[in-house]
This record gives structure tokens, C-alpha cells and sequence, in this order.
């Protein structure tokens, strides 16, 4: 990324250009992203290529104004960390879906170094998780606004698992990758009948009082900071449009349907990961 994308991109999630690349302006860095950003799979079902290049992330996220998968979020975030001086590992995980692991490549989450040396686990790409970077080598309980996390370790190999409220969220691998690691898992999971996400759209970001707004289809549930919830059912195409602008700052020709898992074609890769919390 050159100055002038660095720049585009801070504009975009409304954060001034920091002075150091600290642990401090991490927080920030990853707070307002989460704000600004959403988590969305909706590409999926407007038939639209997904490529896992970093130019072509950073342009759905800064030029577009859209979200994306982990792998696009957390993909572009990771670009934008490291053109501001942070020290950036793209990690592989699976994420649990109850007693069970997803694929490999299931999920992809950073691990970033400040320049006092500190380590963090940024994931701005795992819909409702935590709102601040996690500190990497702790292994205590953490507090965050999104909930109470622990990182602990998994096994002989080194693995790692992230814990939210005592249920286990996903297990990380600490072998830094590439992006084309994960073109396999996220085909998989952007055209593969098992996969959720290939069975609904879902656009979610964080809001300025540290709820949570998401679309899910048609229903539109809004969750303030102090807990209370507003659902209801959207009819009208254009009252969806609508809360895509509104809500999101997406604006569309079209509602996205949701297509026939397997018949979507397999150019780039598209990846979807978290297990969506409204």
C-alpha cells in the first residue's frame, strides 16, 4: 500500500494516521474498524469474484466501501497494519462448530507486534467477537466489551484455542501463512452445501455504543450497548436497500439472493468464517 491508500483507508474507518505503531493505536485502529466495516458474505449472493490479493481487498474495502469474509478483512486490515510500521502474521484456524473443527483454512486471524515488542491478536473478521485486540501471550481472562476471552493452549503442536465465555470460538495454528494458503478453504466455504454462509447473507458491524446492527436476510436486529434488542422483518426490496445504505454505508442495485450452493462457480476464493452473532 502507498501513502495515499494508508490514508484512503484511516478516512475510511475515520481514524488520524498514528505517530507510532503502538499497542494504544492498535486499539483504536482495530476498534473503529469493527465500527466501520462490516462483516458481510454478501458477494456470495450478488455473484460477484472474490480475489484473495491484497490491491484487490484493499479496494473492495477503501474504493467499494464494503466488508467482507475474514480473509477480506482481516486480509486488508493486516495490509494497512503493516504499510503503518506493525509487524504482521496472517494465522490459520478452524473454527468449532460445537464439539467439532471446521476445515483448515476455516478462518484467518493476525498476529501483530507493536514497536515495544508487545504481541496481539487482531481479528476483525469474526462477526460478534472481541471489540480490542487480544494480548497474544496472555493466558489469563481477558475483559473485553464483546465478552470475557482466553487464549489456552491446544495440544503438542503448539495450537492455540480462543475462548469466548468459556465456549470455545476457534483453534489457531501459530505458523505465520500467505494469502494463496487460503484460496482452498474459503472455495470451499464460499460454494460447499455444508457451509452456512453459502445458505444466507449476513452483513453485521459494531455500533458506537458497542451493540451490534445485522442484517440477516430480511430481518434487521439491532442490539444496543445496554442489551435491548429491536427485530423486525423487512418486506420491501427497497426498505432492505435502504438499511444496507443506512446502517452500513452499502449501497446496491439489487437485494442479494441466496443462491444454490455449488452452482456459484469457482473464480478467486471467498471466504467466510465466524460463527455470526447478532
Amino acid at each position: 500500500m502507498d501513502s495515499a491508500q494508508v490514508d484512503a483507508y484511516l478516512r475510511r474507518i475515520g481514524v488520524e494516521r498514528p505517530a507510532r505503531p503502538t499497542a494504544d493505536a492498535l486499539r483504536e485502529l482495530h476498534l473503529r474498524h469493527l465500527r466501520s466495516v462490516p462483516f458481510e458474505n454478501l458477494s456470495i449472493h450478488l455473484g460477484e469474484e472474490i480475489v484473495l490479493e491484497e490491491e484487490r481487498l484493499v479496494e473492495k474495502v477503501v474504493g467499494a466501501g464494503r466488508g467482507g469474509f475474514c480473509y477480506e478483512v482481516n486480509g486488508a486490515f493486516g495490509a494497512l497494519l503493516g504499510a503503518l510500521g506493525y509487524e504482521v502474521a496472517l494465522l490459520a484456524g478452524r473454527v468449532f462448530g460445537g464439539d467439532r473443527l471446521g476445515v483448515p483454512y476455516d478462518h484467518m486471524a493476525l498476529r501483530v507486534r507493536a514497536v515495544d515488542g508487545s504481541e496481539w491478536l487482531a481479528d476483525v473478521g469474526f462477526g460478534a467477537h472481541s471489540h480490542l485486540p487480544l494480548a497474544f501471550g496472555e493466558r489469563e481472562e481477558q475483559k473485553d466489551p464483546g465478552g470475557v476471552f482466553r487464549i489456552v493452549e491446544a495440544g503438542e503442536a503448539g495450537d492455540l484455542d480462543v475462548v469466548r465465555d468459556g465456549s470455545p470460538e476457534y483453534r489457531l495454528e501459530v505458523r505465520p501463512r500467505e494469502l494463496r494458503d487460503f484460496v482452498a478453504g474459503a472455495w470451499w466455504h464460499r460454494t460447499s452445501p455444508e457451509s452456512h454462509f453459502t445458505r444466507s447473507s449476513v452483513c453485521s458491524r459494531v455500533t458506537e455504543d458497542g451493540g451490534r446492527v445485522t442484517l440477516s436476510g430480511r430481518r434487521l436486529k439491532v442490539t444496543g450497548g445496554d442489551g435491548a434488542v429491536e427485530e423486525r422483518e423487512l418486506a420491501r426490496d427497497e426498505e432492505v436497500l435502504a438499511a444496507y445504505r443506512e446502517w452500513f454505508g452499502i449501497v446496491l442495485d439489487r437485494v442479494p439472493e441466496v443462491r444454490e450452493a455449488g452452482r456459484q462457480g469457482a473464480a478467486g476464493g471467498g471466504g467466510v468464517s465466524g460463527r455470526m452473532g447478532a
